[in-house]
């Protein structure tokens, strides 16, 4: 009888076990699956070409700014500014929620960076979250800012681009021809290691 006892007891045990087991495989695969889940389905930067060719693009305006260091406020010819005097300190690439100092991001302009600029009333959520999607990983400053005449500005060394929806397809060709140019006063000059503007997010 204590025989048959024993048995029944090591039976529960092993299935106990065996339970436990593969419950802790099971949990393992899931958190797996939803990581593997989570990076593939997670949203990519957009992809552009270092540089450019030198197209035209529809509504660009170029400039001659100087390329000066100062650490004192500075007037810009251009709201939002597109080169000219700026801080010895750029900017650190990324995305802000709030005004960032247009002499820190000029910097960054200078770098080849490019920064886009919007009108946080004009824009909706889901207008903002369509504009992220088409930044790329580097490179790229977002940020609102105060006085715009547009809702999106997109602004590189000497050049601007100001248009009235996050789906005009030259935000796109902006970036392909400005984003990493080949003809900033400082080609291949980091957009990291330096100042953290306002409200960074990334």
């Amino acid at each position: 009888m204590k025989t048959a006892e024993f048995k029944k007891r090591e039976a529960r045990r092993r299935r106990n076990r065996l339970i436990g087991i593969w419950g802790g495989v099971t949990a393992v695969v899931a958190v797996a699956a939803l990581l593997v889940a989570s990076f593939v389905l997670a949203p990519k930067p957009a992809s552009y070409s270092e540089g450019g060719t030198g197209a035209e693009i529809e509504g660009v305006e170029t400039f001659d700014n100087v390329s000066d260091h100062v650490e004192t406020e500075v007037d810009y010819p251009q709201t939002p500014p597109a080169g000219g005097p700026h801080n010895p300190v750029w900017l650190n690439c990324g995305v802000y929620e709030e005004v960032v100092p247009s002499e820190a991001a000029v910097h960054s302009l200078e770098h080849g960076a490019v920064w886009v600029t919007y009108d946080a009333d004009a824009l909706s959520d889901e207008e903002l979250s369509t504009l992220r999607a088409k930044l790329p990983g580097t490179y790229v400053i977002l940020s609102p800012f105060e006085g715009l005449d547009t809702p999106i500005a997109l602004s590189a060394w000497n050049a601007q681009l100001k248009v009235d929806s996050a789906d005009d397809p030259r935000i796109a060709e902006f970036f392909e021809e400005y984003w990493k140019s080949q003809n900033v006063p400082e080609v291949g000059a980091a957009c990291t290691g330096a100042y953290d503007g306002p409200g960074k997010v990334s």
